[in-house]
């Protein structure tokens, strides 16, 4: 949480923003092979570039996936149907290099295979989950807002309220803070690719009207700065205007700046991989102890070996609004939360075909019921340990 009279700044981007369209391609995949396969073990990574996407890593399953097709409906979704949006999902090019996991990694992985006899985790790493009770989400005010401006930018344009808009967009939104408390936003960025021949005045009239005022005018101001299309054009965008990667948009997927982050993607990824199921236990976590009003803000950190199912460390920091000693809560996290990557999995539910949807908007903060780490189901419990 931001202290004192200080500026605080959160960015989203659009479900048509090269790096988020290939997080959407590889959590495609990754539903369609826990469709097919729950127990499908998948590392999937894309790439793209002009009018070329290339889908590349490793699954296991005991399905049947068809990349080509996959990436082209994800593309028609998204919104890319002209090649003058910088890639066209008929007519693009599609390429593949997949192979089976690692035997070494499976069998560390692989309940009853490994040197511990139980499902270990797939990799070393450290995770890190957030809230605070800024938001009724929970969540920091700066990424919900630049959240829900990339979203309603995406809304705006398949609902025809602003026709000329292409899929590729960016948000960001600075608030400032008076004692730890979001009192007003300071500015407002927002980019989004258009088509030719829109003059420059009518796109920021329509954005204001139909994107920024819907989503931020309660907490705007006359001094509120307002840059929409900051450098006048946005007609090449898409995988034209840039190369899109899975996994470039980790700040985005989590927090938006505020907390730490691990390092590890999410996208892509099957929940045997701790860079995703851990931080979502991670959040799981924070976002009960908060609600349980325990802390006000809570930041935890997982760190797992591979092929071992404890972790081998759980740290918490309530940044002095914890209404009990951080040593209590941990006890308390290890008492009622999953922690082991087989628990975190079954508690959570993530062996299913929920993912796609998790790679546009962030990962937390989220209302729709398949993000199960979202749920405060620990809340009642938690509070009858302060009884």
């Amino acid at each position: 949480m931001v202290k004192n009279k200080e500026l605080f700044t959160s960015e989203s981007v659009t479900e048509g923003h090269p790096d988020k369209l290939c997080d959407q391609i590889s959590d495609a995949i990754l539903d369609e092979c826990l469709r097919q396969d729950p127990n499908s073990r998948v590392a999937v990574e894309t790439a793209t570039k002009n009018g070329t996407v290339w889908v590349f890593g490793e699954i296991t399953t005991h399905g049947f996936v068809d990349v080509d097709n996959i990436v082209r409906k994800t593309l028609k979704e998204i919104g890319y149907v002209k090649t003058s949006q910088g890639i066209e999902y008929e007519n693009c090019g599609v390429l593949s290099s997949i192979i089976p996991q690692s035997p070494d990694i499976s069998q560390g992985v692989t309940k009853s295979k490994g040197l511990h006899k139980e499902q270990g985790a797939g990799d070393q790493g450290l995770m890190f989950g957030y809230a605070c009770d800024e938001t009724k989400e929970f969540m920091p005010l700066p990424i919900t807002l630049a959240h829900k401006l990339a979203k309603r930018l995406a809304f705006v344009r398949k609902k025809k309220l602003i026709p000329y808009l292409g899929p590729d967009g960016k948000s960001q939104v600075t608030i400032e803070y008076a004692n730890g408390k979001p009192k007003r936003i300071e500015a407002i960025v927002v980019s989004n690719q258009h088509d030719k021949n829109i003059k420059h005045a009518r796109i920021r009239k329509d954005i204001l009207k139909y994107v920024v005022k819907p989503i931020c005018g309660k907490l705007m101001d006359s001094k509120t700065k307002i840059h929409i299309n900051a450098t006048g054009a946005f007609i090449i965008g898409g995988p034209q205007g840039d190369a899109g990667l899975t996994g470039r948009k980790i700040i985005v997927d989590t927090y938006g700046g505020i907390g730490r982050h691990g390092g590890g993607a999410f996208s892509g990824k099957d929940p045997s991989k701790v860079d995703r199921s851990a931080a979502y236990a991670a959040r799981y976590i924070a976002k009960n102890i908060v609600a349980a009003d325990l802390a006000k803000e809570l930041e935890v950190q997982l760190a797992y070996a591979i092929g071992v199912a404890e972790p081998v460390s759980l740290w918490v920091n309530t940044f002095g609004t914890g209404k009990i000693t951080d040593d209590k809560i941990i006890n308390l996290i290890k008492k009622h939360f999953p922690l082991k990557p087989a628990d975190i999995i079954s508690q959570l539910k993530l062996k299913r075909p929920i993912y796609r949807k998790t790679a546009a908007y962030g990962h937390f903060g989220r209302s729709d019921p398949d993000f199960t780490w979202e749920k405060l189901d620990k809340v009642s419990v938690l509070k009858k340990e302060l009884d």
